[in-house]
């Protein structure tokens, strides 16, 4: 997968999403890294879990959280994250540097996300927002979702559009 090729007005939107845009433009990376970049424009899951850490601390170091997760885990599957002991979760949120910083919400969070991608979306982030579904519909599913409220959901359409998974220029 690859950048978008179009940009999109950020507008009033303020915070780190839209620092991580404008480096884009400048740098040519969101997160500062191009392998971080390139992580989660090769995870739909990490996407997901992206915007879900993008709470409290600094936006590069929230999407950065999914590659630290999948090296303690070795993987980012919800079928195998939703079957895990919350505890064992936790505890590989929690290795230094954290996942997050607030590794205990974040990991419960992550639990309950996974457990219900795999029942309403078969496991895979991706069929959240594939298929031409519209950004209203994507945003009434991540509504649903621990962790995501109108605000956050609504940024999304920034992390699918940047990360290369939709274009909604």
């Amino acid at each position: 997968m690859a950048y978008a090729s179009k940009l999109l007005d950020t507008g009033t939107m303020e915070g780190g999403l839209v620092r991580m845009i404008e480096r884009f433009k400048t740098e040519g990376t969101l997160i500062g890294e191009a392998k971080l970049d390139q992580f989660i424009m090769d995870n739909p899951n990490a996407a997901l879990l992206g915007m879900l850490f993008d709470q409290r601390v600094r936006a590069e170091y929230a999407f950065a959280g999914p590659h630290r997760l999948f090296e303690r885990l070795r993987h980012l599957d919800f079928k195998k994250i939703a079957k895990m002991n919350l505890e064992d979760l936790a505890a590989a949120f929690g290795e230094k540097p954290a996942v997050h910083r607030f590794t205990n919400v974040m990991a419960e969070r992550t639990h309950q996300i996974a457990k219900i991608v795999v029942e309403k979306y078969d496991g895979k982030a991706e069929n959240m927002w594939n298929q031409g579904v519209d950004f209203p519909t994507i945003q009434k599913r991540l509504i649903e979702l621990p962790g995501f409220g109108p605000m956050t959901a609504s940024k999304m359409k920034y992390v699918l559009h940047y990360f290369g998974y939709r274009d909604f220029s």
